[in-house]
């Protein structure tokens, strides 16, 4: 399995691609390629842009899947997310590749941001034939009956540890049918205890610190949910 993410920082937190890769190979015995097509602060209008380095590695990058991510804190309008996503999943189908819609999640701050992200991405992966990650919908379960199981960063819209692990998991059962037990506990965290500088190109990193263990109880849970 090849896999293409597109998609801006709630793709790329605490490398969530290579989580989602360690967790197929936990699951299949067989760890599969990911890429990414990932940048700060980028939303798939953008990413249209960039028509011609989306449209190469499509064509001749050999991948089974796209995730299609779309920028979360603020969302896009319906409108425009729903033609430009549009667009980029024909392409997919065009280019012979499965697209995935990505469900993000709404800021801790603004909760109720969380049904028309739900609402639109159902409505993007139907119309055009995708399949969905339902990470959003999942997100918001947790939240409401786990609030103890803190998925978010420090700054209350990406993804902490615990919420990379929702969405690796979470595309792992998308991809392969199931997501294995034995994933329970494993984490990545890239920015250690430092706060991380988004105007950066680039975060020095302590390679010792990026592999940490989650508390076994709250990543069962997120497993549970995500099975369900």
């Amino acid at each position: 399995m090849k896999v293409l993410f597109l998609g801006n920082s709630h793709t790329f937190f605490h490398d969530m691609p290579e989580l989602f890769a360690r967790f197929v190979e936990k699951t299949t015995g067989e760890k599969p390629d990911v890429v990414m097509l990932a940048y700060s602060g980028r939303d798939l209008e953008w990413h249209r842009r960039e028509y011609f380095s989306l449209r190469f590695n499509l064509l001749y990058g050999g991948y089974d899947y796209c995730i299609i991510q779309q920028a979360a804190h603020p969302y896009p309008p319906v409108n425009s997310t729903l033609e430009i996503g549009g667009e980029i999943i024909d392409l997919c189908h065009r280019c012979g590749v499965k697209p995935v819609v990505y469900m993000t999640w709404a800021e801790k701050r603004f909760p109720q941001n969380q049904q028309i992200m739900i609402d639109t991405c159902e409505k993007l992966a139907a119309e055009h034939s995708a399949l969905l990650a339902p990470v959003g919908r999942i997100w918001q379960q947790i939240q409401k009956n786990h609030s103890e199981i803190d998925l978010y960063h420090r700054d209350g819209e990406h993804a902490g540890p615990y919420g990379d692990f929702l969405v690796a998991a979470t595309f792992c059962k998308l991809l392969t049918g199931d997501v294995s037990a034995a994933v329970s506990g494993m984490g990545f965290n890239f920015i250690g205890v430092r706060s991380i500088d988004m105007d950066k190109p680039t975060v020095r990193e302590d390679t010792t610190q990026i592999p940490i263990e989650l508390e076994k109880d709250k990543t069962d849970y997120i497993l549970a949910a995500v099975r369900a």
